[in-house]
């Protein structure tokens, strides 16, 4: 029947090939195929896009000015659509007042919870907020007398539960002075170190007519006064040379110009020099809490709600089920705080606390919050989304995540899943293989229909289905240690371990078991390491993998080389912009009532480019068509035997290839790629480092099963031209082909933090005495 039915037709987001398929409802579907081979386009970008625009379009102009404005994806039809919720891998906001507790309804029911049963009682909810001020006042209000409107001035106070010291943030920031200025140097020398603090322009106008001190005098030789006049003193009327300005100290102006402001926003060198002179330090006013001295003085059973906080989630979930029997008044409430609690510990997430900043969670951990708000959702007939619910889960813990999923399915709703991991794709009850393969490769629909029929369909997917890894016959021996010694970051136990190097060593663990805190918190402190994670990328939309890699500068040399002109005519942010867009392709429009949009360019037609600059070619190309070229097809364009070949060109592209990052397109805006993309860009920057050990945080993350045993080949690579690499990972192909293993656990939060074993794939295998040892020997099949 067709409302049984999601019909696409004709879908071409991206790569798609005029795709059209038809998805049943109210079952799990998942989503297969090779990176980049168009399952986010046709999930994300087509069925999903679509139902968020049309329920947008239902919400008044006014309200659709503060959301974002979504085109109409590039598909034919499109019918059968329900409203579609989409849990995805991007990282909850750094905000420092968002925490786990309050990206979820748990801060807010326990807020309620000590207002209610606290004692002392110090009032509403809102006192137990860290984002609430207390403040009071007077104000006027419009009342009603004696048949009359009159305005009448009132006092109030809002009691809010926010400490006044770090203002709900539980940290204080200090700047570093010496990071200001040299205090050997008088400011005429060029003492001060602030970036954009020149003496030649108008700060030397100011500093020089304000008369607060000498600028002649080594600012270490400073009277008290007019040290205190250069850091403190407030914004001042002043005029020199007969203009009237502002004379403002150093610290609030720096305040006000850059620590107001989101660190990652800035330019680099600003960045660079806030990160350099600004010191965070716990608040001692409020010891982290957040919270002011009154909201902590109200308890229940001896604990305030910053104790509650703080508290391990399960430990928590326990605690409230305590007070169940013995307070009937509030047992609605604290049957709905326990499911909320509950649900996280079922995620696999109980190991967290509620004050934990969200902007520390995993793209994995961050997908599994947002899962939370839905498992008790009374809503039906919905479509849910996910974005690989599996990545950060070890083997243990995806059965949980597959139960979530097919419950969601059994309450009426439609679950559609981008998925690489056999265990999750063995629930579906029906599969869409997209390829056959990535990019320009890929795009269109190899397969759909049941699991068995995947594994008899001949595609890639359905080939590499049951691939396992066997244990290497031989592993190498390690070159010498990294010999850790009280490790005691987070929920680390005061660990002792030795790091091999000079092999491939994996961390294993159940997510939470502290292998992140060893890894990331104990290897860097060696000195020559190469971090490399998900984390996102900082830069601009005009961000691509040719500039970030430092690929686009020989290629720009390349071209003005071959032409006689310029370097800088080829560059986008440059000479060589379209006057029209400034080089970005779209032209940002503001509506101002409603939200902006983004047209394409009609001057330059998205190519970003000045006219004038497409004349010029290189190998038969424009600068414009060589920015759309796929990694691998610009590696054969500037390799060996063209007109075109580029040999600094050609290194940057064959590193691309090495990570299996091939289908990207060398031109195509940071922002779109996923968190495993970002890291294998972010490896490929770092293959030709002089480092000798790598550190990986689960490079599998969003790979197809064909590209496992690629990776594993560029594992190999590293090692055996002398580095030493360490990979925090999952996947049991990694385990197998591992040298040695550490593996942390038992559990997570405090039931984890020890090392449970250390020594060769075998030996874990052979002793099971771990979780992962268990699934590593089911997965062999020993």
């Amino acid at each position: 029947m067709a409302d049984e039915l999601i019909r696409v037709r004709g879908a071409r987001v991206n790569n798609l090939k005029d795709v059209s398929i038809e998805i049943p409802k109210r079952q799990l579907t998942v989503f297969t195929g090779v990176s980049g081979s168009g399952k986010s386009s046709l999930v994300f970008g087509t069925i999903a896009a679509e139902s968020q625009r049309l329920i947008n379009e239902t919400y008044s102009t006014f309200v659709q000015g503060f959301m974002p404005t979504l085109a109409r994806p590039d598909v034919d039809v499109l019918e059968g659509l329900t409203t579609a919720i989409i849990v995805d891998q991007q990282r909850m906001g750094a905000d420092p007042r968002s925490t786990v507790g309050t990206a979820t309804d748990a801060n807010a029911m326990l807020r309620i919870l000590f207002s209610r049963l606290g004692q002392p009682h110090i009032g509403s909810p809102q006192a137990f907020s860290f984002n609430v001020a207390s403040i009071s006042g007077a104000g006027a209000v419009t009342v009603k007398k004696g048949g009359q409107t009159i305005k009448e001035r009132r006092a109030f106070s809002i009691t809010g539960g926010m400490c006044s010291r770090c203002e709900g943030r539980g940290k204080v920031n200090d700047i570093d002075l010496s990071q200001l200025y040299d205090d050997s140097k008088s400011l005429s020398e060029g003492a001060l170190t602030i970036p954009g603090y020149s003496m030649d322009g108008w700060f030397g106008r100011i500093f020089s007519g304000c008369g607060y001190f000498d600028m002649d005098k080594p600012i270490r030789k400073y009277t008290k006064r007019e040290l205190n006049d250069l850091l403190h003193k407030e914004p001042t009327k002043i005029k020199v040379d007969g203009i009237n300005l502002t004379y403002e100290g150093l610290i609030p102006k720096i305040q006000k110009s850059m620590l107001s402001k989101d660190v990652d926003a800035l330019q680099p060198h600003v960045r660079a020099f806030v990160e350099r002179a600004v010191v965070f330090g716990v608040c001692p006013e409020c010891g982290g809490t957040r919270l002011s001295e009154e909201a902590r003085s109200s308890k229940i059973d001896g604990r305030n709600i910053a104790d509650a906080c703080s508290m391990q989630i399960s430990d928590l979930a326990s605690w409230v089920s305590s007070l169940s029997s013995s307070q009937p008044s509030v047992a609605p409430l604290l049957a709905a705080l326990r499911h909320t609690l509950d649900s996280f510990v079922e995620i696999g997430l109980g190991y967290l606390s509620l004050d934990r900043p969200s902007g520390t969670l995993s793209g994995g951990e961050s997908q599994r919050v947002k899962m939370i708000r839905h498992l008790g959702s009374p809503l039906t007939d919905i479509t849910y989304v996910f974005d690989e619910p599996t990545i950060g889960l070890h083997p243990h813990d995806i059965q949980r995540m597959n139960d979530l999923l097919l419950r969601l399915r059994d309450k009426g709703n439609t679950v559609l899943v981008v998925e690489h991991k056999p265990e999750a794709i063995a629930i579906a009850d029906h599969v869409v293989d997209l390829g056959p393969g990535a990019g320009s490769g890929g795009g269109t629909i190899c397969y759909e229909g049941t699991l068995p029929g995947l594994r008899n369909s001949g595609t890639l997917t359905g080939k590499h289905l049951d691939d396992r890894v066997a244990l290497k016959p031989d592993v190498r021996s390690p070159s010498g240690y990294l010999k850790v010694r009280g490790a005691n970051a987070h929920n680390l136990r005061d660990v002792d371990v030795d790091i091999p190097l000079g092999v491939l060593c994996v961390v294993t663990g159940v997510a939470g078991s502290g292998k992140s805190s060893l890894v990331h918190g104990s290897v860097p402190a060696f000195g020559d390491v190469v971090s490399v994670d998900q984390s996102p990328i900082r830069g601009s939309r005009r961000s691509n993998p040719a500039t970030y890699t430092g690929l686009l500068e020989p290629i720009r040399k390349a071209f003005a080389k071959a032409n006689g002109v310029k370097p800088a005519l080829f560059s986008a942010n440059s000479e060589g912009a379209c006057p029209n867009c400034n080089g970005n392709g779209v032209i940002y429009t503001d509506l101002v009532v409603m939200a902006g949009v983004a047209t394409v360019c009609e001057v330059c037609e998205g190519k970003r480019f000045d006219a004038s600059v497409l004349d010029y070619h290189l190998g038969g190309r424009d600068i414009s068509e060589v920015l759309t070229m796929s990694v691998a097809d610009a590696f054969e364009f500037f390799g060996p035997g063209t007109d075109a070949h580029t040999p600094p060109a050609h290194v940057i592209l064959g590193r691309l290839v090495d990570v299996g990052l091939g289908y990207l397109t060398i031109g195509q805006p940071l922002t779109t790629l996923s968190g495993g993309e970002r890291q294998r860009l972010k490896l490929a920057t770092h293959m030709g480092d002089k480092g000798g050990v790598y550190v990986l945080d689960e490079p599998t993350a969003g790979l197809h099963l064909a590209d496992v045993s690629h990776l594993l080949g560029l594992l190999d690579r590293l090692v055996d031209a002398g580095k030493s690499v360490i990979v925090v990972e999952h996947h049991q192909a990694v385990m197998a082909h591992a040298d040695w293993i550490i593996d942390l656990g038992p559990g997570a939060g405090h039931d984890g933090g020890q090392v449970v074993f250390t020594g060769t794939p075998a030996a874990l295998m052979a002793s099971r005495s771990t979780l992962t040892g268990q699934h590593l020997a089911e997965y062999v099949g020993a």
